[in-house]
C-alpha cells in the first residue's frame, strides 16, 4: 500500500510543476499572441497577369534558369483560400514546383459577392479556367498547359480536360471529388438528396456564407476540430516554429470564402446525388463532359487518410477515361496534409515533379517538328517507301533517325504508283500555298485553326468575310474571341 504522505507530496509536486509551467507560457504568451496574429502566408514572390471579375491569374517568379516547356497552372477550390498550396517556403507546392524547374501560374478565384450568385460551373469552367489558360498559353507560347487541381478545383478540372481536351497537356487531379457511388465518406452521406436540400441553403443565403461550411467540416471530428488541437498548443506554446506553423493554418481556416449559390446547388447536385461526372452524363449549359476525350496523361494524388475526399471518391475515375497513362500516387497523410506537411514535400512531391517532368519538356512537339521537317523534305520517292501496306506513312522509324524503310525492299523504292485517292507532294504544295497560317493571328493556336479549318476558314480573307454567329455555333468557339480574330484579318 502507498504511503498517504507520499501520495499528498507527489500532488502537491505535480501542482507545483503545473503552476510553474503555467507561469512560463504565461511569460511567451504576449510574443506567442503577436505570432498568431502576424503569421505571413503566400510568401513566394508573384505577380497579377490577368483578372477578371474576382478573379486574379497569379505568376510566379521563377527559381530556375531555365524552366520545363510546358508550364503548370493551378487550380484550386472555390471554398478556402488558394495559398494553403504556398502557407510557408518549406511546406510550399507553388515553391517545390519552382525548384524543380516548372512555370508556374495559380487561379484565385477571389470572393463572390452577391451579384455573383448565378454563376454556374459552365462560368467556372468554360469561361474562367478556359480564360486563363489561354493567358497561360500565349505568354508561355505553348498550345497545352498543365493543368494540377485540387479539391473542388480538381473536379472543375477534369470537367475541363474533358471539354478542351486540345488546350491540356498533362492533368492531375489532387484530393478531387469525382465518384460518389457510395464510398464518398461523410460529406456524401450528409449531402444525400435524402437529407440535404442545397436550393433550401442558396434560398436562405443567396451565396453559402463561409462560416457555414466551416461548421460542417468542424462537425466531421468535431473533438480534434474544438479541443484537440488547443491542447496540443497549449502543450507546444514554447516552441515558437510549431506556434508559428499553428498560426498560418488556423489564418487559412479562418479566411474561408462563400461560394456562389448556383455552383454550390449544381456541384451538390450534379456531382454528390446524382454522380453525373463519373456517369458520363454532366453536362454544362448543353454541352456534355465526355469522360472518353480526357486522353491526355492523368495522375491522381489521394490521401489515404482524407475524410474529406476518401481515396474512394477519387481512384476509380481513372478507369473512366479514355487515356492510357493513367496513375495514382496514394500517400499516407490527410486532405490538407499533402499540401503542408514536410513528409509530404519530402516524399510524395518529388514524385509528382518527376510524373510532369517526364511529360512537359516537348516530347510531343519535337516529334511533331520532326514529322513536319520529314514531310516537307521527303520526295515522292521516299513517300512510297514510307508507305505501309495500309497506304498509311510510317513514322517510326523517321523520328528515330532511321530511314523508314526495311532494306529488304529498297530495291522497289519509287517503284508502286501512287493510287488516285492520296495527295501527292506537289498537290500538297499547292495546297500549301492557298492556306494561310491563321495562328500568326494573335490568340489562334493550332487547335484554333484546326477548329477554324473544319467549318471552311483556311485563309485570312475567308476569316475576314465570316460570320460572327454562325462561325460561332459551327466552331463552338466563344463569339467575342471570333470577333476578335475577324478585326486582325481585316486589317492585316
Amino acid at each position: 500500500m502507498k504511503n498517504p504522505y507520499a501520495t499528498v507530496l507527489d500532488m502537491q509536486r505535480e501542482a507545483w510543476e503545473a503552476t510553474a509551467d503555467l507561469a512560463e507560457k504565461s511569460q511567451v504568451a504576449p510574443e506567442r499572441t503577436e505570432t498568431l496574429e502576424n503569421a505571413e502566408v503566400g510568401q513566394t514572390p508573384s505577380e497579377v497577369v490577368y483578372e477578371e471579375n474576382k478573379l486574379k491569374l497569379l505568376h510566379y517568379e521563377p527559381m530556375t534558369e531555365e524552366q520545363h516547356d510546358v508550364p503548370i497552372l493551378i487550380v484550386y477550390a472555390l471554398i478556402n483560400k488558394p495559398y494553403i498550396l504556398d502557407l510557408q517556403p518549406d511546406r510550399s507546392v507553388v515553391q517545390t514546383l519552382l525548384e524543380a524547374g516548372f512555370d508556374v501560374y495559380l487561379i484565385d478565384w477571389g470572393e463572390p459577392s452577391k451579384l455573383d450568385r448565378q454563376l454556374s460551373l459552365d462560368d467556372y469552367v468554360n469561361r474562367y479556367i478556359d480564360n486563363c489558360v489561354d493567358v497561360v498559353s500565349e505568354r508561355s507560347g505553348e498550345e497545352k498547359v498543365n493543368i494540377l487541381g485540387y479539391c473542388m478545383g480538381g473536379t472543375m478540372s477534369a470537367m475541363y480536360a474533358s471539354l478542351h481536351p486540345e488546350k491540356v497537356q498533362n492533368l492531375a487531379l489532387m484530393a478531387a471529388g469525382l465518384c460518389f457511388a457510395g464510398d464518398g465518406g461523410v460529406l456524401e452521406l450528409w449531402g444525400s438528396e435524402e437529407f440535404y436540400d442545397p436550393e433550401t441553403v442558396t434560398d436562405t443565403f443567396g451565396n453559402v456564407p463561409a462560416e457555414f461550411l466551416d461548421v460542417g467540416f468542424a462537425l466531421m471530428d468535431p473533438v480534434a476540430n474544438n479541443v484537440t488541437k488547443y491542447v496540443r498548443f497549449y502543450e507546444n506554446m514554447d516552441d515558437e516554429d510549431f506556434v508559428e506553423n499553428f498560426a498560418r493554418m488556423e489564418r487559412w481556416l479562418d479566411e474561408g470564402i462563400d461560394v456562389a449559390g448556383v455552383v454550390y446547388e449544381e456541384f451538390i447536385r450534379d456531382i454528390y446525388q446524382e454522380n453525373k461526372l463519373i456517369n458520363n452524363e454532366l453536362y454544362l449549359d448543353g454541352k456534355h463532359v465526355d469522360l472518353e476525350n480526357i486522353d491526355m496523361p492523368l495522375l491522381q494524388i489521394v490521401a489515404e487518410y482524407d475524410h474529406l475526399i476518401p481515396p474512394e471518391a477519387s481512384k476509380p475515375f481513372n478507369e473512366f477515361v479514355s487515356s492510357d497513362d493513367t496513375e495514382v500516387l496514394e500517400f499516407a497523410t490527410g486532405h490538407i496534409g499533402m499540401s503542408v506537411s514536410s513528409r509530404s514535400h519530402d516524399e510524395l512531391w518529388p514524385d509528382v515533379c518527376e510524373w510532369f517532368e517526364a511529360r512537359s519538356n516537348g516530347t510531343e512537339t519535337e516529334t511533331e517538328a520532326v514529322a513536319e521537317v520529314s514531310a516537307e523534305t521527303t520526295t515522292d520517292t521516299d513517300t512510297a517507301v514510307a508507305a505501309d501496306a495500309g497506304g498509311q506513312s510510317s513514322l517510326e522509324d523517321v523520328t528515330d533517325g532511321g530511314t523508314g524503310v526495311e532494306p529488304e525492299h529498297n530495291e522497289d523504292v519509287g517503284s508502286e504508283p501512287t493510287e488516285p485517292t492520296e495527295t501527292t507532294a506537289d498537290d500538297q504544295s499547292v495546297a500549301d500555298a492557298d492556306a494561310d497560317d491563321l495562328t500568326d493571328l494573335n490568340g489562334v493556336g493550332q487547335a484554333y485553326a484546326d477548329s477554324l479549318a473544319d467549318a471552311g476558314i483556311e485563309t485570312f480573307d475567308q476569316l475576314a468575310e465570316a460570320d460572327v454567329a454562325d462561325l460561332a455555333s459551327e466552331t463552338g468557339i466563344s463569339p467575342s474571341r471570333i470577333e476578335d480574330w475577324i478585326g486582325q484579318a481585316r486589317n492585316r
